[in-house]
């Protein structure tokens, strides 16, 4: 694999900042993920992928030929362009550490803010590895920019050893993942591929087979506003109804600082308003779909009570499904997994069959009818700051995605 090759690929695409906006009325979100669409679509034609297309939606897709001349299933590899909202995504300046010396990682462009060993006990197995991190100022993006590097690298390599044997590839590349959105104009039938692996994980061989089902639970506290100064029995103020409310939801349990594993949550992280009217998103998070119905039952429960005790307050919740467990689906085609602890095996690599406390593009993927499980990409700690990906792991992704084709085209 070329390693510096890959480096550079990636190190380009977190130069473009595609921070999605969840507030945004457009699809997608924000030009950046455009401007990289652009970029990333223009790298595949360069490689010779004829069939190369980059639509009004940001939406990429291309083709790696088959390299056997029999009927064999569509592989398709997906990542997507864009990074969280939580941590800005601009004017990245990620540091390059080769040959990893151990120990903690100062940031140079902030001194509060330090990747420590105890947070991340991964970095004793990557002691001389090649790192990559942020100045500490902004996220670096190798989520998922990392899986776009990995999936271009991947098709690079195939297409420079056409004696690799594999049926046709399909590269998928989405935008505004982060805001649940990732496939909403993606064309299945288009994409034609039976069945898909998303390069959207942490570390190095790991296979996420499970993810978080997940809803959204739109809380509107509606109070009654005047002026202050004749508000006396008359103002009724939305913003204690909703600071009575937060008080009221769980946050020893059902709460992310609070669980682990396989236990779900409520988690409101977005509140804004005034006196008339205040919102609240609050995700609701379970493994189990039918936990997400218990969630949304107790945060109606809790809306009750605070209009029981708050005369005037009015609270309405609006749950919007946004996607479901994983699991299921895979079930539907059990190569999908299977093939993918082969390929890791065939490297000899031991992968670890793992759960994702959260979603990827996989989830909707699955849930539309193509089985999609999560593969390693490498990145460490997203969504802030403090976030890392490992050089080497991404290295031996692009190895996985060569070896999974492999596997894919023996009979």
């Amino acid at each position: 694999m070329n390693e510096q090759r890959l480096l550079e690929r990636f190190l380009r695409y977190v130069a473009v900042d595609t921070m999605a906006d969840d507030a945004s009325t457009t699809y997608p979100s924000a030009p950046g993920q455009l401007e990289l669409g652009e970029q990333v679509a223009a790298e595949l034609v360069e490689l010779g992928l004829a069939d190369v297309s980059h639509d009004e939606h940001g939406i990429i897709m291309a083709t790696v030929p088959a390299t056997i001349d029999e009927l064999l299933p569509v592989v398709a590899f997906n990542a997507h362009l864009d990074t969280s909202p939580e941590t800005s995504g601009a004017n990245v300046k990620p540091q390059v550490i080769r040959k990893y010396a151990g120990g903690d990682i100062p940031l140079p462009g902030d001194a509060s803010r330090v990747i420590q060993v105890a947070d991340n006990p991964e970095l004793h197995d990557l002691v001389g590895c090649t790192l990559i991190t942020t100045d500490g100022t902004t996220l670096l993006g190798g989520d998922d920019k990392a899986g776009v590097a990995i999936i271009v690298e991947a098709a690079q390599h195939l297409l420079e050893h056409p004696e690799i044997k594999h049926g046709p590839i399909r590269i998928l590349f989405t935008c505004d993942e982060e805001i649940g959105h990732g496939v909403d104009h993606v064309d299945m039938s288009k994409l034609g591929a039976d069945v898909c692996y998303t390069l959207d994980g942490a570390a190095a061989d790991a296979i996420d087979v499970e993810t978080f089902s997940a809803d959204l639970a739109v809380v509107t506290v509606r109070g009654v506003n005047i002026h202050p100064s004749i508000a006396k029995n008359r103002m009724v103020n939305a913003l204690r109804g909703a600071g009575v409310l937060l008080a009221k939801m769980p946050k020893d349990t059902l709460a992310p600082e609070s669980s682990e594993a396989r236990e779900g949550f409520l988690h409101p992280y977005v509140i804004e308003g005034g006196v008339a009217e205040v919102m609240i998103k609050t995700l609701l998070r379970d493994f189990d779909t039918a936990g997400l119905a218990n969630h949304a039952a107790l945060l109606a429960k809790l809306a009750r009570e605070v209009e029981a005790e708050i005369p005037g307050i009015t609270i309405d919740v609006e749950v919007i499904q946004q996607y479901r467990n994983m699991a299921d689906g895979l079930k539907t085609e059990p190569r999908a997994v299977q093939y993918a602890i082969q390929a890791h095996e065939q490297l000899g690599r031991t992968p670890k069959l793992t759960i994702i406390r959260g979603g990827t593009d996989g989830s909707m993927l699955t849930a539309k009818g193509l089985p999609t499980p999560n593969l390693s990409s490498g990145q460490h700690t997203p969504h802030s700051p403090l976030e890392w990906a490992c050089l080497d792991e991404m290295v031996k992704a692009v190895e996985v995605v060569v070896q999974l084709v492999q596997q894919w085209a023996v009979r």
